[in-house]
């Protein structure tokens, strides 16, 4: 009895001195989690009204440290936006890709795919970050007896490589350092 007694407080000793070496093992090893990104730009401009580009200006939002302006509220002259920054989304395209077919030459396997081309540009014309493609793939098992339900999941799987691809852009806005 009076051993049990012993082992258990040691037990906890050890486990917290486990645990203390762990965190200092993680700290030592510079993890950080990610933080909100910071922009070289206070304003910036996106037009166009696709998911895509709304899930883009969702993402700039939620970061609170840009201000979105719309092409309607431009300078007085019209010609140039009051932005300090203009993203163009040049192309955004989704493709069903075939992989595979059974004997009887019904779709097995598809693969969809996203890409987002956009560039970033001052309003005088300056490319900050040239034309650039951003791309995401995804695998989806076909089956035609499921065929509805099948077009539900690879809408939710469009919609998970766009919230991908948004956060991909927002880091890639973020390694601009100057206008």
């Amino acid at each position: 009895m009076n051993t049990r007694n012993v082992s258990l407080p040691r037990r906890g000793f050890l486990l917290g001195l486990a645990a203390a070496g762990a965190s200092l093992g993680l700290a030592g090893c510079g993890f950080e989690l990610r933080k909100a990104p910071v922009f070289a730009f206070k304003t910036l401009q996106v037009s166009g009204n696709s998911a895509m580009i709304n899930q883009i200006r969702r993402e700039l939002r939620a970061t609170g440290t840009v201000t979105l302006v719309t092409p309607d509220t431009s300078t007085a002259g019209g010609s140039s936006p009051a932005a300090d920054v203009v993203l163009e989304i040049l192309s955004e395209d989704r493709n069903r890709i075939v992989i595979s077919t059974n004997s009887a030459g019904l779709v097995r396997e598809l693969q969809l795919q996203l890409k987002v081309r956009f560039r970033l540009r001052t309003p005088g014309g300056k490319d900050l970050l040239p034309a650039t493609d951003v791309s995401q793939t995804r695998d989806l098992s076909f089956n035609e007896t499921n065929a509805l339900a099948k077009e539900g999941e690879a809408d939710l799987l469009f919609r998970d490589m766009q919230s991908d691809i948004a956060q991909q852009l927002m880091r890639r806005l973020a390694a601009v350092k100057e206008l």
